[in-house]
Parts: structure tokens; C-alpha cells; sequence
């Protein structure tokens, strides 16, 4: 049985109050009750309460100038403040003392058990609360996935489990994670079969979602053709659980508008952000514009990301779009370049279309594989989303995006790929000259399980560099990473556990391309 949950309750007048006390005493509280505020203070000094009941107007030292001596004793008290007054200063005045909730009086039981019960309760509460609605959803979500899923379907299904990630943060204590991770499993096994069955299609522009080469021409270019200075903000490997926690933080300085797209395969920097860019397919790039597209080199952003400004460029002159002056653009790698961004802000704020890649989150992923230090602040994708908001909410380009909100900007969020914790590996078999990558890899008839990754063998069908003859390229499925025979028990344990992109999951390809109107 749960213990007894503790009220001091502090008015001079409660003698006539018992009946009140008697009600909550009935509930389930323990109530104690002083007329003063000098009593409750030196109470305060050797037992604790869960909650606190203070009259405003007492006898002596009234309530308002005990609260912060109270507070002082006991910093993680609530206290409910109780008053006669309605005076509007009154209660700011209160509610700027860090009060938890206050009542004017008269007051009748079932508003003072009410406001005890959402504030001692509340977790419980909520979490009952969540742990029906989820075990709702998981079954809804379950008999989704035994019909036909179409890609707006596969949409609302991570969505939902987004959401519900990041909602169960907030409840550890309630063994859903499990469960729900369980779930997303299953959910990236019949959605790596969609893929499979529907990718080709798709490039092919049939019956398929927003891709990496529809962003700017969809999201973009119609509010520079409606006349708005227009920022394009690109956060590498920003999955959507990440952005749904970033979101609140905006809500002050923009209305915003969140669509989906899918990206493009391989879900890795060098494909997807050239195609957001370029507007066209790596195969397409390769073949129209070979000079920006340095397909022997190894992939890396360095390399095959050296001419997005460019690329961008191409795609509107093949738009027949003349922008004057023409885009800006600016890649930020690390802190003196946010830096230099925030002093520079203007210079984008005031051109036609602007276009910044921030590799933050990108370069976050990748360092916790090498870094035990990071490894253990970021243990798992709660920790993740809680690290990216946190530097966000400090970060220059928060500041940035507030100057532009001010400006009257317009500003398209969204993220190349997302990226995925490898926790099952599998044995691949090519030369040499395979690409290295964990979630995709090309080369010389490169051999893998077929039930752990997607094969093309035919790159050109699939919009990809053809990388000479008898080339194949292969995207992992569901969380699995690929591993060569060699040291192959060594590999497995050096890359488990850690974030990587390249392959076919929720997480990496389906991803929030978000609208941010200034207020």
C-alpha cells in the first residue's frame, strides 16, 4: 500500500476549516495544520511534507513574505497559495514567488483535493493514463500492419512512434520502452519489404511521396516566387524524434508547418544531399553535370559534397529561375563557423534564397562511436534527442533563427537522412575496392544475406552511379550493419551500438521537412 501523502496546511482560520481537512484525510492524506507562518516555518526545519497549503493573509508574517524563508528550507516544496484577494498583482506577485498553484477563497474541498491530486499525482496519473493510450495505439498500429500500407501509411506509423518515443521520456518508470522498441523492429521489417516492392516505382514517378530531389522545387522555390527571403536549412542526419523536441522551442518565434518526404537511396550525405540540392538522382548528376559529381573519390562530405552551392545553382538555371542577387550559401562544420554565421546573419536575412547545412548532429553520431565520453552521455536515443535539444536551445543557430524570425524570413527545416542505432550485424563478402560504409556499400558483386539487405544489381534502374561493370550496391534493413568475415567478432563488437545511415528504416528515410512563418 502506498504511504500516506503529507499536507501542512497553514491559516489562521483553520478551525473552521476541519471539515475540509477532514475530506482530505478521507482521500487518503495525511493533513497537518498550523495558524501561523513562524510555526510552519521552524516545522519545515525537521519534517517533511509532500505538499503545503498557505494562506496569503495570516496573522503576523503573512504568507507571501514566509514563502521565500519556506522555500529556502525546502526548495522542492510545492506550496498552494490560498487568498481572498482577486487582485490580478496580487497573484503574479505569488506566482513570481514560484508558487505551484494558488486558490481564492472560499474554497471547497473538491478544488483543494483537485489541485492536490495534479500536483502530488500527476505522474501516476499521467502515467496511467499513457501506458492505456499506448497499449491503444500498439494495437492499432499492429492491425495496420497485417493489411496494405501505402507510403502516406508508413508516414503515420512513425510519426506515431515518434512521438510516442519521445513521449515515453518523460516516463521511464513505466517499462514501455521495451515494447515500443519491439514494435519499431517489426515495424522496419515490413517497411524494408515495402521498400523493396515500391522504391523502383517511385524513381519512376509512380504513385510515390515527396523525394530528396522534389524538396526545393516543392518546398522552397513557391515562397521565393511569393516574394519571401527564403532560408533553406538543412541539419545533417536530423531524424524526426529529434525535431519533435526541438519544435516547442520555435513556437514563440514561428507558425509552423510540418510536412514529410522520403529520402533517397542510399540514405547517406554524398546521394541524398546532392539530390536535395541538384534536384536530380545521383545517376542524373553523374550523367549531366559530371564535373560536380566526383564519383571515383572516397565518399566523404569533403568530397562528394564540395559543390552543393553549385549544384543548387544548376537547378534553377534549369528552372529558369534568375534570382538577383543570386543564392548565399554556407556549410557549418563547427563552432567558429556558427559563429561566423550568427555575425553574418544579415547577409543571408536579406537575399532572395539562402541555403545552410549544419553538420552538428551528424558530427555528434559519428564522434560517440569513437569517444567513450560520449558514448556514455548519449546511451540511447532518449539521451540523443535530450543532447540535440540541449545544444540547440544554447546554440548560435538558435540565435540565428530568431534574427530571421525577426527579419521576416522564411525558413524550409529539414535533414538529408536520418540515421539508426546498428545493433545486429551481418556478414557482407567484396574486394578491395568496396566502399567501407556499414549501412550501404558498393562494389564488384558484393554478396550479403538477402533477408538483411536490399540488393540492386542494376544500379542505373535505381537512379545510381553505375561505378563500372558488375557494380551492385546493397542497403541494410532494419537495424543491421554490415560486417566483413575478417576480425569479423572484433568488427561486430567495435561498431554495435552505434548511430549510422546509408540504409533503408523509418529513421533514416522518412523525415520532417518543416515550414517556419515568423510570427
Amino acid at each position: 500500500m502506498d504511504e500516506k501523502k503529507k499536507i501542512l496546511w497553514v491559516d489562521d482560520e483553520i478551525d473552521l476549516l476541519r471539515p475540509h481537512v477532514l475530506f482530505l484525510e478521507s482521500k487518503g492524506y495525511q493533513v497537518k495544520t498550523l495558524t501561523n507562518a513562524e510555526d510552519a516555518i521552524e516545522l519545515l526545519r525537521s519534517e517533511d511534507f509532500d505538499i503545503m497549503l498557505l494562506d496569503e493573509m495570516l496573522h503576523g508574517m503573512d504568507g507571501l513574505t514566509a514563502l521565500a524563508e519556506l522555500k529556502d528550507i525546502s526548495p522542492g516544496l510545492p506550496i498552494i497559495m490560498v487568498t481572498k484577494s482577486e487582485e490580478e498583482s496580487l497573484m503574479e506577485e505569488a506566482i513570481g514567488s514560484k508558487i505551484d498553484d494558488y486558490l481564492t477563497k472560499p474554497v471547497n474541498p473538491s478544488q483543494i483535493l483537485l489541485v492536490c491530486k495534479k500536483i502530488l499525482d500527476k505522474g501516476k496519473i499521467a502515467g496511467q493514463i499513457i501506458s492505456r493510450d499506448y497499449t491503444s495505439e500498439f494495437n492499432q498500429i499492429s492491425a495496420r500492419l497485417m493489411g496494405p500500407m501505402g507510403w502516406q501509411d508508413w508516414i503515420d506509423v512513425h510519426v506515431k512512434l515518434s512521438e510516442w518515443d519521445v513521449e515515453l521520456d518523460a516516463h521511464p518508470d513505466l517499462g514501455l520502452k521495451q515494447i515500443l522498441y519491439d514494435q519499431k523492429r517489426d515495424c522496419n521489417s515490413e517497411f524494408g519489404r515495402f521498400i523493396e516492392n515500391n522504391y523502383h516505382d517511385w524513381l519512376n514517378h509512380i504513385a510515390g511521396p515527396p523525394l530528396s530531389v522534389d524538396i526545393v522545387g516543392k518546398y522552397v522555390l513557391p515562397h521565393v516566387h511569393a516574394g519571401k527571403n527564403t532560408v533553406l536549412l538543412i541539419i545533417d542526419a536530423l531524424r524526426l524524434d529529434q525535431w519533435i523536441v526541438l519544435e516547442p522551442l520555435l513556437r514563440k518565434y514561428f507558425k509552423i508547418i510540418r510536412d514529410y518526404y522520403y529520402s533517397i537511396l542510399p540514405t547517406a550525405t554524398p546521394y541524398a544531399r546532392n539530390a536535395i540540392f541538384a534536384g536530380l538522382f545521383p545517376s542524373e548528376i553523374e550523367e549531366r553535370i559530371p564535373e560536380l559529381w566526383e564519383g571515383n573519390k572516397e565518399e566523404d562530405d569533403i568530397s562528394l559534397n564540395r559543390y552543393e552551392l553549385e549544384l543548387l545553382e544548376e537547378q534553377l538555371k534549369r528552372r529558369r529561375i534568375e534570382l538577383k542577387p543570386g543564392p548565399k550559401y554556407a556549410k557549418i562544420l563547427d563552432v567558429q563557423e556558427s559563429a561566423e554565421l550568427m555575425r553574418k546573419i544579415n547577409e543571408y536575412a536579406n537575399v532572395p534564397l539562402s541555403a545552410l547545412v549544419l553538420n552538428f548532429v551528424d558530427i555528434l553520431a559519428h564522434s560517440r562511436s569513437s569517444s567513450n565520453l560520449i558514448k556514455e552521455m548519449i546511451p540511447n536515443e532518449a539521451a540523443f534527442r535530450s543532447t540535440t535539444r540541449s545544444w540547440f536551445e544554447h546554440s548560435h543557430l538558435f540565435n540565428a533563427l530568431r534574427k530571421l524570425a525577426a527579419n521576416g524570413n522564411t525558413i524550409v527545416v529539414t535533414s538529408d537522412h536520418g540515421s539508426i542505432r546498428g545493433l545486429h550485424g551481418t556478414k557482407v563478402v567484396g574486394d578491395r575496392e568496396t566502399s567501407t560504409s556499414l549501412r550501404y556499400k558498393y562494389g564488384k558483386n558484393i554478396k550479403v544475406d538477402p533477408k538483411d539487405a536490399m540488393i540492386i544489381d542494376n544500379p542505373k534502374e535505381y537512379k545510381l552511379p553505375a561505378r563500372g561493370v558488375n557494380t551492385n550496391y546493397i542497403f541494410a534493413k532494419e537495424d543491421y550493419y554490415f560486417v566483413y568475415p575478417t576480425n569479423y567478432h572484433y568488427f561486430l563488437n567495435y561498431y554495435a551500438d552505434s548511430f549510422q545511415h546509408g540504409g533503408i528504416s523509418l529513421e533514416e528515410m522518412i523525415l520532417p521537412v518543416v515550414t517556419l512563418e515568423p510570427r
